[in-house]
């Protein structure tokens, strides 16, 4: 089975037919760029993705790295592959020509990601945790931090990660133990444990600069006291090289059901109190400073997941085509067996995997290409706006995908049937993989908390508001016939959503909060599908006009697989939100007063 990893015209109509992507080259910081590079750019990504990630993502599954007590060992083309990726410049692509980067629009960059996250998420992760650790420095950082730090974790000479969570402390960093005590020089010592640290020790890099929030004894108490320090595996010598080792301490491996490839680690700081570590900042700001990395991971969560779906679905769709079983009338006249994806039941597990793949595509990249429209936005209002945008769609960009990725991939081993779940196939690992991610960068159950008690009301609702226009906009672009069906399809449920809303605003303010905070999955099943409906939307619009077009068969078929694709969403699984309506509606209390001693 050698599907690609991505189709050309999938990409191509993302990017140039829903998103105009190339208009950003009007833009003075793109203005070297034309569709040209953007595509160069592409096409590279698909190149190194097959040829050096694709070939061990099921080999790197069943050979998990190992800790002999001094070193990590993992096999060999992961380190090749990783090195590939750092010499094409992708981890820097985003950033200034005068940083040696690429100076790329974060639209195109998420494209780029799309072959490497399809190919071989766990490889891929190595990288893309240096790029936001990278990032965090790049906006926080004193300038010698920056200049010591960001050069060789932009070329891969060192890597980064997060280290966030402790073994008592997931989501709720207010409970945190970590500390960090200062000294006469500048620096400090930090100790503490930290787990489930991706990429936190491997022999890929010279260095591993790992992001740590700790607290200074004395601070606020909370998440108000937490700040951010860079902690080095090995510290700097005055040339700022790799010198004397940090007192980094690995205490062991995680094993996980998927991303086997990747590293999982806990960490110790501090074991023979020695762990220097830099203040990223000023103190007690470290919560807000990685949130940016946070929320840049969490929008990178919700495409990897899509894209993961996507590669399931790529796989089962080819396994369909191929694999024979049963008759069907328009086949031979039903003589000999026949395609599987023939099949009634098989078609409507295809279409449900396509709407809900291509949907989280099309849904981040939109999202990445929001990134792009705020910072190169010369109205300081229109910037806030988009800003405000983004803020409330974080959450979905999150957890929409996260949960339906692996929804397809689920489909997709059901597909598959008997060779689904067995390892000699890739739709079981496909479905591991996936399902780190409702897990990953904060719980969907803590996004969907996110967007009931903050983002939707915050700045007094501005980003709904311009959320709403945006919609509206697109609802009069779509134009032809079955796009305009499906606007109506979906307008009753934007007039329901409003509802639900003042409901919700005025439970927010009374005792019913407790309610809500066991039914804010229900609110965000009902945006989330909203907001996908309207995505896909823009793409059954977007294929409707091009279909016109067409000029050959492939085309065709791919036009009118959108809008098939578009059809099945908002006629078969938006309607699902009708029963969280009425469980919102209705205060349903089913969830929150279930006494704990009756489970």
């Amino acid at each position: 089975m050698s599907s690609p990893l991505v189709d050309k015209m999938e990409m191509d109509f993302q990017l140039y037919q829903v998103l105009d992507t190339e208009a950003l080259c009007d833009k003075p910081r793109f203005s070297e760029h034309n569709k040209e590079t953007f595509d160069a750019i592409l096409e590279t990504a698909d190149s190194i993705a097959t040829d050096l990630f694709l070939p061990h993502n099921h080999l790197a599954d069943k050979n998990e790295p190992t800790f002999d007590g001094h070193k990590v060992s993992m096999m060999p083309e992961v380190k090749v592959a990783f090195d590939a990726f750092c010499d094409a410049g992708f981890i820097a692509g985003r950033y200034d020509f005068d940083d040696g980067g690429m100076q790329l629009p974060e639209v195109v960059m998420t494209a780029t990601a799309a072959y490497f996250m399809a190919a071989n998420p766990s490889t891929t992760s190595y990288p893309f945790l240096t790029a936001a650790a990278a990032n965090v420095i790049c906006h926080f950082a004193s300038d010698s931090l920056k200049q010591a730090f960001m050069p060789k974790m932009l070329t891969g000479e060192f890597t980064g990660t997060m280290a966030l969570t402790e073994p008592h402390a997931g989501s709720s960093l207010a409970d945190i133990t970590t500390t960090a005590h200062p000294q006469e020089d500048g620096t400090y010592r930090l100790k503490g444990s930290k787990l489930y640290i991706s990429g936190g020790e491997h022999e890929l890099s010279k260095n591993i600069v790992h992001l740590v929030l700790a607290k200074i004894p004395g601070g606020p108490e909370g998440v108000k006291g937490i700040s951010l320090f860079v902690v080095p595996k090995y510290r700097l010598d005055e040339n700022g090289q790799p010198d004397q080792r940090n007192d980094v301490t690995l205490a062991g491996l995680i094993h996980k059901l998927g991303y086997r490839g990747t590293t999982s680690t806990a960490l110790t700081f501090g074991e023979n109190d020695d762990c220097h570590g830099y203040l990223v900042g000023e103190p007690h700001f470290g919560l807000r400073y990685m949130f940016m990395m946070m929320n840049e991971a969490r929008i990178g969560v919700g495409f990897g997941a899509a894209m993961i779906g996507y590669r399931g679905y790529q796989y089962s769709l080819e396994y369909a085509k191929e694999r024979t079983q049963g008759r069907h009338p328009i086949h031979d006249k039903g003589k000999s067996a026949a395609p599987i994806a023939l099949h009634g039941d098989v078609k409507r597990m295809l279409l449900a995997q396509k709407s809900y793949a291509e949907g989280g595509m099309a849904l981040c990249l939109y999202g990445s290409h929001l990134i792009d429209r705020i910072n190169t936005c010369e109205s300081e209002e229109e910037k806030t706006q988009l800003s405000e945008m983004l803020d409330l769609l974080t959450p979905v960009l999150k957890a929409w995908p996260s949960e339906f990725g692996p929804k397809a991939n689920d489909l997709g081993i059901q597909v598959l049937g008997g060779s689904g779940y067995t390892r000699e196939y890739y739709a079981e690992q496909f479905w591991r993989d996936n399902r780190l991610n409702p897990i990953h960068e904060g719980t969907n159950g803590i996004q969907a908390l996110d967007l009931t008690f903050r983002k939707l009301w915050q700045k007094g609702g501005t980003g709904l508001k311009i959320l709403q226009q945006h919609m509206l906009d697109d609802f009069k672009k779509a134009s032809l016939p079955e796009s305009q069906k499906l606007v109506a399809s979906l307008q009753p449920y934007l007039s329901e959503l409003h509802t639900v809303l003042q409901h919700v605003g005025a439970s927010l303010q009374s005792e019913k909060q407790l309610t809500l905070t066991a039914n804010a999955q229900a609110l965000m099943n009902i945006f989330a599908q909203i907001v996908v409906s309207w995505i896909w939307i823009r793409q059954a619009s977007a294929a409707e006009q091009a279909l016109q077009k067409s000029t050959t068969e492939k085309e065709t078929a791919f036009y009118k697989g959108k809008i098939q694709a578009a059809k099945y969403f908002v006629e078969w699984e938006l309607p699902a939100v009708k029963r969280d309506v009425q469980l919102l509606m209705s205060d349903n209390d089913v969830c929150s007063a279930m006494d704990v001693d009756w489970f």
